[in-house]
């Protein structure tokens, strides 16, 4: 195992509460976006009416559609900071850009379409403040899914399955976007992903240093790539890749 992912001995994992500390955790939600004019407004109002202490980190992956005229718009936003890539870069990247500047006390990533309600958000940041976990995914498989196709499916499964083959421990998705995180774990990680390996990659950390992933049900509405859907068969292969290769050769 390597020395920077052993987990930390004798520390307290506890998000201290309210009566604590004389304040909500903030929770810091990274919003990695491309092309995602249609629908961002729309989640940007619905990650806005939660109620959450939380600040807003948006980081456009270079967009060419006029979702950066939006953006534009949302730099005068309170509680909001955005970001911007020089050139595509790819999710994962715009994922650790956003972690760079992530101050909360939970960091959780949003995608900029509806494929998943905001709402659900609250679920998956609970259990960690609660103090049962340090990370929480939100589990398409434990929730309810509409218009996944079949060979999706039948990867996420394979996905997850192969988690708990190399890694020891039982999850239901391992390629969900709700991942949400105490700060210190996820930017304790030294994350090499571009494109959607950040799922595999993240993982595979998370559970090499020792950390417990807690699920929780979330609902799932998929998209066509007619209607902007970006991951394809291609990231199924880098994704088992990744998984083996942080097993075995790293």
């Amino acid at each position: 195992m390597d020395p920077k992912e052993s987990r930390p001995t004798g520390h307290d994992t506890r998000l201290p509460s309210s009566d604590e500390s004389k304040r909500d955790p903030l929770v810091s939600i990274i919003i990695p976006i491309y092309n995602e004019r249609e629908l961002l407004p729309v989640v940007l109002q619905e990650v806005r009416r939660l109620p959450l202490n939380k600040e807003l980190i948006l980081v456009d992956d270079h967009s060419t559609d006029g979702t950066r005229e939006i953006l534009k718009e949302e730099e005068k936003q309170p509680n909001t900071r955005v970001l911007y890539h020089d050139r595509n870069r790819g999710k994962g990247a715009a994922i650790v850009t956003g972690l760079k500047a992530a101050t909360g006390d939970v960091v959780i990533i949003q995608d900029a379409d509806m494929e998943y309600d905001p709402r659900d958000i609250l679920k998956v940041v609970e259990p960690i403040f609660r103090g049962e976990t340090r990370v929480c995914y939100g589990s398409r498989f434990l929730g309810r899914i509409e218009g996944m196709r079949l060979p999706n499916r039948v990867a996420n499964h394979i996905l997850a399955w192969l988690v708990t083959l190399l890694y020891g421990q039982r999850i239901t998705d391992e390629a969900t976007a709700y991942k949400a995180f105490r700060r210190e774990i996820i930017k304790s990680m030294e994350l090499k992903c571009q494109r959607f390996e950040f799922c595999p990659e993240v993982t595979a950390k998370v559970l090499r240093r020792g950390e417990r992933i807690i699920e929780v049900p979330v609902v799932y509405r998929a998209r066509t790539f007619d209607e902007g859907k970006k991951i394809g068969y291609k990231d199924f292969f880098v994704a088992l890749k990744t998984l083996f290769y942080y097993r075995f050769f790293k």
